[in-house]
C-alpha cells in the first residue's frame, strides 16, 4: 500500500460513504430511496468538489442531505489526508513518518518539517475565509429568507464557494443575483482565494504580517507565490475582457445589463472557471466562442495546493516560458530570474498530456452514449468534470447512465491527479542503472 494508492483509496471510500449517505430517505426531500447514480454522481461531485449536479439540490434534498452534501465538499476541499490528520489529531494519535509522508506528497510539500503545523494552519485559514463569508452572505439571505433559511443559505454557499465547488440551493445557481455586488464580490472573493492555494495566502499573511509590524526582516516571496499571483491575475483579466466583448450584446446574458452590471458579470464569469462552478448568467445562452473560452479556462483551472481542480496555472506558466525559451533560442527554462529544473519540466509535460488524454477520452465516450447532444456542449461538461469546475450548459440531467459513470470517473480523476492515480496503478517507480544513447529527431 503505498501513498498514491492509500490517497486514491481514501477518496473513493469517502465517495462510497457519502452515496450511501444520499441514497438514504432522510437525505430526500419526499422521504424515499434516491437512486443509485444519482446519488454516486452527487457524492463524487461533492467530494472532487464539481458541482456538477443530476437533480435541483434544494429541492431534491432535504436538509439533512443538504448537510451531508457540506461535509462532502468539506472533506473534499480539504483534501482526503488532511481531512483524516485533523480526525486523528483530534483523537490524539501520535503520526509516524509513514502519516508525515503521506501529508508531505498530498499537500505537495517539498520537505517534511512543518507538516502537522501547516495542516493546522490550513484547517484554521479555512475556517476563517468560511466565517467571513457567512457573516457577509448574511446580509444578503436572511433579509430575504429569514434567519434560519438565510443563515443555512449563508453556511452552504460559503463553503461550496471557498471550496471552489458550485452546489447552488437555487434552480438557476446565483443567476438570481447577477445584479449583488455582494454576493458577486463575496462568492468571488471565496472562490479566488480558495484557488490560489494555503500556501500562497500564508505568504501573503506573513508578508502582511511584517509589513504591519514594521519588522526589519522582509518576507521574500517564493517562485510559487509569483507564477500564482501573477498568472491568475492575467487570467482574470483577459477573461473579464473576453467575456465582456463576446457576450456585450447577448440579451440571454450581458446585453440586458448597464456597463457597471456588464462589467461586474463578466469578471465573475472569468472568476467561475477557476473551479468554482457558481453562474450568474445562463452558461447554455452563451456563444459558442464564450463556451470556447470558458473552456480554456477551466481546462487551466486554479492553483496547485487549492482547492481547484485542472491543470493549474503553474502548468500552464511553464509550459509558457518553455515556448518562450525555445523562440528566444535559450536551453534553459528561466521564470522571475530562476531556472526551472528539467524533472519538473518533465512532470508539467506529463501532466498536460495525461489530462488532455483524459478529455479526449471523457468527450468521446459521452458522444458516442449521447449521439443526440451537440458536441460542443459534451465538450464543455467534460472538461468541467475534469476540471472539477462544475459549469454546465444544462445537459447534465439529460446524459444518459452510461455518460454520467464516465463523467463520474472523469471527476475522480481530474480530482486525485493524473499522475497520482498512475502511481497508484503502476506503483513506485524503480531507478535505472544505466543510460540509453542519445539521438535527435524531427519536431514541429
Amino acid at each position: 500500500m503505498t501513498v498514491s494508492r492509500t490517497i486514491c483509496l481514501g477518496f473513493l471510500a469517502v465517495i462510497t460513504a457519502g452515496a450511501l449517505l444520499l441514497m438514504m430517505p432522510f437525505s430526500t426531500s419526499d422521504g424515499t430511496w434516491s437512486d443509485p447514480i444519482t446519488a454516486l454522481f452527487t457524492s463524487t461531485s461533492a467530494v472532487c468538489v464539481t458541482g456538477l449536479s443530476v437533480v435541483d439540490v434544494g429541492k431534491y434534498y432535504s436538509f439533512w442531505g443538504q448537510l451531508c452534501l457540506v461535509l462532502l465538499v468539506q472533506i473534499g476541499g480539504l483534501g482526503y489526508m488532511t481531512a483524516t490528520t485533523f480526525l486523528l489529531l483530534l483523537l490524539g494519535r501520535r503520526f509516524g513518518l509513514k502519516d508525515k509522508i503521506a501529508l508531505q506528497q498530498s499537500l505537495d510539500k517539498s520537505g517534511l518539517a512543518g507538516v502537522l503545523q501547516l495542516v493546522q494552519s490550513i484547517l484554521a485559514t479555512t475556517v476563517l475565509f468560511e466565517l467571513t463569508g457567512v457573516f457577509l452572505l448574511m446580509s444578503v439571505f436572511v433579509p430575504e429568507f429569514g434567519f434560519q433559511d438565510g443563515l443555512w443559505s449563508s453556511i452552504f454557499h460559503s463553503v461550496n464557494a471557498f471550496n471552489n465547488a458550485g452546489f447552488g440551493l437555487y434552480s438557476n445557481n446565483l443567476i438570481r443575483y447577477v445584479n449583488s455586488p455582494m454576493i458577486n464580490f463575496t462568492i468571488g472573493g471565496l472562490i479566488v482565494f480558495g484557488g490560489i492555494g494555503y500556501q500562497v495566502i500564508m505568504e501573503l499573511y506573513l508578508w502582511l504580517r511584517d509589513r504591519f509590524n514594521r519588522s526589519p526582516i522582509c518576507t521574500v516571496f517564493s517562485l510559487n507565490f509569483k507564477v500564482v499571483t501573477s498568472t491568475t491575475a492575467v487570467l482574470l483579466i483577459l477573461g473579464m475582457l473576453g467575456f465582456l466583448v463576446l457576450e456585450y450584446n447577448n440579451p440571454a446574458t450581458l446585453g440586458s445589463l448597464n456597463f457597471a452590471q456588464k462589467l461586474m458579470a463578466a469578471s465573475f464569469q472569468s472568476i467561475t472557471p477557476r473551479t468554482a462552478g457558481f453562474n450568474t448568467i445562463d452558461i447554455g445562452k452563451m456563444s459558442e466562442t464564450a463556451l470556447f473560452l470558458t473552456i480554456a479556462l477551466m481546462f487551466i483551472g486554479a492553483s496547485p495546493g487549492s482547492t481547484g481542480g485542472g491543470i493549474k496555472t503553474t502548468t500552464f506558466r511553464i509550459l509558457f516560458s518553455c515556448t518562450a525559451a525555445v523562440l528566444e533560442g535559450q536551453e534553459e527554462v528561466q521564470c522571475y530570474q530562476r531556472q526551472i529544473p528539467p524533472a519538473l519540466i518533465l512532470k508539467t509535460i506529463s501532466v498536460m498530456f495525461g489530462s488532455l488524454m483524459v478529455v479526449i477520452v471523457s468527450a468521446t465516450l459521452v458522444e458516442l452514449a449521447n449521439p443526440e447532444l451537440e458536441f460542443i456542449q459534451v465538450l464543455f461538461e467534460s472538461v468541467s468534470a475534469f476540471g472539477t469546475v462544475g459549469l454546465s450548459t444544462g445537459i447534465t440531467a439529460k446524459i444518459s447512465a452510461i455518460g454520467k459513470l464516465v463523467l463520474i470517473a472523469t471527476m475522480y480523476v481530474g480530482r486525485v491527479g493524473v499522475l497520482l492515480l498512475m502511481s497508484a496503478t503502476v506503483g513506485d517507480p524503480k531507478p535505472r542503472n544505466f543510460k540509453y544513447a542519445e539521438e535527435s529527431l524531427l519536431v514541429g
